[in-house]
């Protein structure tokens, strides 16, 4: 008998399966969360705007890569386009069993490279069309797509054809709320 799907409880914060294991994400502390809301609140109003797919934070798929078990994985941010799940499938959309269109993975403190570039490794053989790293420390992206890697700077503005028509200068997603 062989395995087909890893199963895992349901855990606060959710737990993934990243390099053969059971890995509990952490709890954002505030440059991640900062991050996650401007990214994913720029990418809401992209996807709205145009009826392009759905966007959710800690949103989790059931990823199958080619010859591989199925494994919960749950970015940071997820764009799912309604050309892969129609608007319909609301039932369906509730845990896709689908790679996501767009990951976003927001590097925390405590992430390991290891089980980062796994995730990177799954989602793209999964299907996802970009994988992006949003890195705080640095006010960085680095996008990762079946071409291969690009990097974006503080002072960039990203775009991506996965994404057709959003754009984001990448400093804004790192920036904090200044009182007036």
């Amino acid at each position: 008998m062989s395995i087909k799907e890893i199963v895992l409880p349901e855990t606060k914060p959710a737990t993934e399966w990243v390099r053969g294991r059971a890995l509990q994400k952490v709890s954002p502390q505030d440059p991640h969360a900062r991050a996650q809301l401007n990214l994913g609140s720029a990418m809401l109003a992209w996807a709205k705007e145009g009826g392009r797919g759905r966007v959710g934070t800690e949103w989790e798929f059931r990823v199958t890569p080619p010859h591989e078990i199925t494994r919960p994985l749950i970015p940071d941010i997820a764009f799912l386009s309604f050309a892969r799940l129609a608007f319909e499938e609301r039932d369906a959309a509730r845990i896709p069993r689908m790679a996501p269109t767009v990951a976003v993975e927001i590097v925390s403190p405590d992430d390991r490279r290891a089980d980062i570039d796994d995730k990177i490794r799954t989602y793209l053989a999964a299907g996802t069309q970009l994988v992006l790293l949003a890195e705080p420390k640095d006010c960085s992206f680095t996008a990762y797509d079946s071409e291969g890697v690009l990097r974006f700077a503080a002072g960039d503005t990203f775009t991506h054809s996965s994404m057709p028509g959003f754009s984001i200068k990448v400093a804004s997603v790192f920036e904090e709320i200044r009182p007036k």
